[in-house]
Order: C-alpha cells, then structure tokens, then sequence
C-alpha cells in the first residue's frame, strides 16, 4: 500500500508526513480492499472499525482511537425519504468517521503534532480523535464559524485560529503553516486516509437495509463525504453487492456552486466562483481541491448536481425539527435541494439524505 500522486503517478510510502507530491499532485491512496462480503464484518464491534477487513488499517491501533463512531440509524422520514442519522456521533458529524480512520493512521506512523483547516466539523472531529491519540492539534477556522463549533474544539485542548476572510483563505493560511513549519496536515481534503474512513456511509446503509436506495443525496462542498459514497458504492459494485450505481444527485449551495456551474458548460474544472455568505457554511467551498477528481466521477457515473436555494434552508430545517429530526443548517441544505429537486422533476421515491450536522453546531 503507497500513496499515488493524482497528477504525475509517482508514489510515496504512507509513512511520509508530506502532505502531497513534490509536483503540486494531491495523494490517492493505493489500496484494493478484499471483495466485500457480510461474512468480514466483524459484528463484535460496534462502530465503524467493525468494517476494519475492507480499510487500510495497520495493527491494532484503531482500538485506542475509536469513540465509538459509526453505526447511525437510517429512519423513515416519510414515504419517499430516509435519514442516515450521521449526527449521532461523538462529535455531532458525519466527519467523524474519516477523522478516526486519518487519526488512527497519524497515530500508527508516529505524528506527534498536526494542523488542519476546517469551517468547523472537520476540526471538531480531529481535535477530538487528536485528543484521544494525546496528539496535538492546532485548527484553523474561518470568521463567521458557529462559536459553539469553536467551544467543542477547544475543549478538546486544541488550539484555535479564526482567520478573516473566506474558507478558501482559511485553508491557504493554515497551508502556509504546514508549508513553513513542516507539520503534519491532517486534511480532510488532501489525505486520502480520510475518505477510507467515510466510505464506511455505505457500508452501515447496506448492511442495516441489505440494499442500496435508488436515489442518494450527497453534499458537496471538497467532496468528503462525496468521494467516501462513490468510494463505497464502487466497492460493492466490484463485489457484484450490488448490480449498478445508484442514482447520485450532488447538492450545492446556491451561494456557492463551482460544480453545478461546470456542469452546465461541460467543463472539467470546476468554476471559479465567490462564495457570498450562506447558511450552508459546510459546502461552501469556492475552489476544490479535488475538484477535477469530482467531476471525473459526476460525469462517468452521469451525476445530478441540485442547488439549494437559500431561502428555502430554514424552511427545509423548520420542516425536520417539526417530526423531531433537529440538524444543522448545512445539513437542512440538502432537504432543501431534495424538495428543489421533487419540484424540477416530479415525486422521488426511495431517496436518503444524509443528516450530517446537529442542529446544536449552527444555532447563532
């Protein structure tokens, strides 16, 4: 198992704390996992690990990492629509399950200190697997991220800085630290660990309902979760699970739409836009930096991308809380494209929608 740059091929030993390719190229991860079958999980434990067959695990260093993520319900929400319940965490978000995976691997190759951009759940998740690992951590969050985000990291003893200016700024003033002082990026975006870990989504889906749904609702933003589905999806494909890929509607924000918009021209870039301020804060991500690998995978598996109007979030949020279901705005974003999208293209049936964030991390 070895790193492989996106860009120029060459490969790196996992062991290496460089955070990407000498030629600018973000790191894929080299690993084929065995055939998936039921028979390999390991139901004696609970949480995601339980999958630990499939993942690039190294020894048993995750048993000293893991808070007990994973797991989360699928409940029906009405007839047309289930709710993966990923806020039941240990940190309230779905980030929960690539920051273990990321942190259980800092810990097995000997990181002792790590810095990493967020706009508040990715953070969250690695100062407290951090935490747990006794690894330090330092964060770095862009103005306007919901203080009560900012209350959890830093009772997790990780340091916090808020920088002005956009999320993108955010990520390129944390990347100058690790550029500077040579720490250990602990991204969500560039470590490929981190998608091992959120790849897990579509485990726990299949094995609690022993199919796939038609229609998936994914947020995106840098693509976390987005690239964990696909990752999951193509596994059980290869293992004949499942017979073909399910329906895929990517969700934006209207705000804040690099994908929708190459879409719509055919591009293989995403375009360049300027998030303006939105209540979907966790997927508003101007400049992706996997953003031609996202669009690889819209366009060879015929990917919808949906916007969620912006004035339509709160609704979509008052309409969970009203059946007891209490997320965070980005999260109610995705509700909000999923009605967008019934209204574009008629009632949609057999449809899940991730519920990524508590509704207690965006109450300001």
């Amino acid at each position: 198992m070895k790193y492989i740059c996106s860009r120029c091929k060459e490969t790196e030993e996992v062991t290496t704390h460089k955070p990407k390719c000498h030629c600018g190229g973000l790191w894929k991860l080299d690993f084929i996992p065995p055939k998936f079958d039921t028979d390999l999980i390991d139901k004696d434990t609970w949480g995601l690990f339980r999958y630990r067959a499939f993942m690039p695990v190294i020894g048993d260093t995750w048993k000293d990492i893991s808070l007990g993520e994973g797991m989360t319900p699928v409940i029906q929400f009405d007839e047309d629509v289930m709710l993966k319940m990923d806020y039941f965490m240990p940190t309230l978000s779905f980030k929960d399950r690539g920051a273990a995976m990321l942190i259980a691997h800092c810990k097995e190759i000997g990181v002792d200190s790590v810095v990493q951009d967020s706009s508040g759940n990715a953070g969250n998740s690695v100062a407290a697997y951090c935490a747990k690992a006794g690894i330090e951590c330092e964060i770095f969050v862009p103005e306007g991220t919901s203080p009560k985000k900012i209350d959890m990291i830093e009772a997790h003893n990780a340091k916090v800085n808020i920088v002005p200016g956009s999320r993108d700024h955010c990520a390129d003033v944390c990347r100058d630290k690790v550029d500077s002082e040579k720490k250990y990026y602990a991204n969500h975006v560039y470590n490929p660990f981190f998608y091992e870990g959120t790849k897990t989504y579509i485990y726990e889906v299949y094995e609690q309902l022993n199919r796939i749904p038609k229609n998936i609702f994914v947020p995106l933003g840098n693509g976390t979760l987005f690239i964990g589905v696909i990752k999951g999806l193509e596994e059980l494909l290869m293992s004949g699970i499942i017979k073909n890929m399910p329906n895929i509607i990517a969700v934006q924000s209207e705000y804040c739409d690099p994908f929708a918009k190459a879409v719509l021209n055919g591009e293989t870039s995403p375009v360049k836009v300027i998030p303006k301020a939105t209540m979907a804060e966790g997927i508003a991500i101007g400049i992706p930096m996997r953003g031609e690998e996202i669009l690889e995978y819209i366009y060879q598996y015929n990917i919808e991308v949906i916007i969620a109007p912006e004035d339509k979030i709160l609704e979509a949020r008052g309409m969970l809380a009203a059946k007891g279901v209490y997320c965070e705005h980005t999260t109610a974003a995705s509700y909000a494209a999923y009605l967008n999208y019934c209204e574009l293209k008629g009632k949609t049936s057999d449809c899940l929608i991730s519920m990524c964030g508590s509704g207690l991390k965006s109450d300001h």
